[in-house]
């Protein structure tokens, strides 16, 4: 028997102060001096909550009635908001939510890179709706009622969310989430399909079904005869993603998954598990934006590091002399050649590399780059940032997906190798969500 036992949380709802947002989107306040995280709070309201865990550290609940609300509230237009996991932030208007995600970037700047940007960008925003492109859909069979339920899992929680329709996902998406629960209903392993992986292109959408146990020749038609009727392309995965097959349509000249940079004339091609930006219309913005801070001339050498399918790579040579790609997984490294020799441009190489490692030996390391893009994951670029390609490039761009390891990453710039942080700025790539995505430039002195 475990030693922990759960602490016995209070029955009756508890008066707050609300004073301020967390980073993931919950209010903060102190109650008998210990820090309490309130979903669905904001800073200033007076809320009643119930505690739902108690910890050593802080405590955590949810808000159930809003004694003074706060004048940046506004009502949720999502029914199931504050059951989903999908959303965080949909109680605060699109405005002050990029307000609050501006302040978190250079509150974190400030305090975990002991930097500040001399100019702090406009925000970049884009439709708050229908914008999701990729998402992963949970499926769960229901045994009782003998449904099959898709869609995101409820906060903190196994279950999945009993919604009819997303209004954040995609329009060819967002109101099918009760079909895919009756086309899996119908299948022989209903129970044995945990998630839905989700790709939209400008033209093509795909459904990948992860299935634990071999589908029937009868699932299989089920699935094809789905796709079919709803001008969807199915694929399967039994394991990991190198085990993907497309069930329908049969021919590669019927599908292709694609997004458009039209800005730059560039069409991207990728397959539906390939990492792509979620909201296309916001993405578009980032490129423009990107352009912009580096300056790009034509003598100019850009390396990208982090460059996946060239999303950046791209239009970056349609503007500099050459540029460098540089990604750690292959078979992006592979369509990203692809997709340069499909949009006839020559001037850019691309490199698959561990990008956590020691690069001082790999090929491009020391062919001379005077700006540098930088698109790393959530854990940041520490190993690029620490050891940089020689001689240092001029300008810096970097687009980050966490405040925390942009400031981090901005302190080892600015305070080891002598770089100013210029500019930066939150981009809405995410809206509703407390997720950040940010930009910032830096020129060497």
């Amino acid at each position: 028997m475990s030693r922990h036992r759960r602490k016995k949380l209070p029955a009756e709802p508890v008066r707050a102060t609300i004073e301020s947002l967390s980073h993931d989107g919950r209010g903060i306040a102190h109650i008998d001096g210990k820090v309490t995280f309130i979903a669905r709070a904001l800073p200033g309201e007076e809320v009643m909550f119930r505690y739902t865990s108690k910890r050593g550290k802080f405590d955590e609940g949810d808000a159930i009635d809003v004694l003074q609300a706060s004048s940046q509230r506004i009502e949720p237009r999502c029914p199931h908001f504050g059951v989903c996991g999908g959303c965080s932030l949909q109680h605060l208007s699109p405005a002050d939510q990029i307000a609050a995600k501006q302040e978190r970037l250079l509150e974190n700047l400030q305090h975990l890179g002991k930097v500040t940007p001399d100019e702090v960008l406009p925000p970049l925003t884009a439709t708050p709706w229908r914008y999701r492109r990729k998402a992963r859909l949970g499926v769960k069979y229901m045994r009782r009622e003998q449904v099959v339920r898709v869609g995101f899992r409820e906060k903190h929680s196994a279950f999945l969310t009993d919604a009819k329709q997303c209004d954040v996902l995609h329009d060819v998406i967002a109101s099918r989430l009760t079909a895919f629960g009756e086309l899996v209903n119908q299948l022989s392993v209903r129970d044995k399909i945990p998630q839905i992986e989700v790709a939209v292109g400008d033209t093509h959408t795909a459904l990948v079904f992860r299935h634990l146990e071999p589908l029937s020749e009868e699932d299989e038609q089920q699935l094809r005869a789905f796709g079919e009727s709803h001008q969807l392309g199915i694929f399967v995965q039994p394991k990991g993603p190198k085990t993907v097959r497309r069930l329908w349509p049969e021919t590669d000249s019927a599908f292709k998954l694609h997004y458009e940079l039209p800005a730059y004339d560039i069409e991207i091609q990728f397959q539906p598990t390939d990492f792509t930006q979620v909201n296309a219309e916001l993405n578009r913005a980032m490129i423009e934006q990107t352009m912009t801070l580096l300056d790009l001339q034509k003598e100019d050498r850009v390396l990208d590091l982090f460059c996946g399918l060239g999303n950046f790579s791209l239009p970056l040579a349609r503007k500099a002399g050459a540029v460098v790609g540089v990604e750690g997984e292959a078979s992006l490294v592979e369509r990203a050649r692809e997709n340069a020799q499909n949009n006839g441009i020559s001037n850019v190489a691309f490199y698959a590399a561990d990008l956590n490692g020691d690069l001082a030996a790999e090929p491009w390391y020391g062919e001379g780059f005077n700006k540098l893009l930088l698109d790393p994951p959530r854990s940041g670029a520490p190993a690029v940032v620490e050891k940089l390609p020689q001689p240092l490039p001029q300008r810096i761009v970097y687009v980050s997906c966490d405040p925390a390891t942009l400031a981090r990453d901005a302190g080892v710039l600015v305070n080891q190798h002598g770089y100013t942080l210029v500019s930066a700025g939150v981009m809405d790539m995410f809206p509703h969500t407390a997720h950040v995505e940010s930009i910032a430039l830096f020129e060497k002195n």
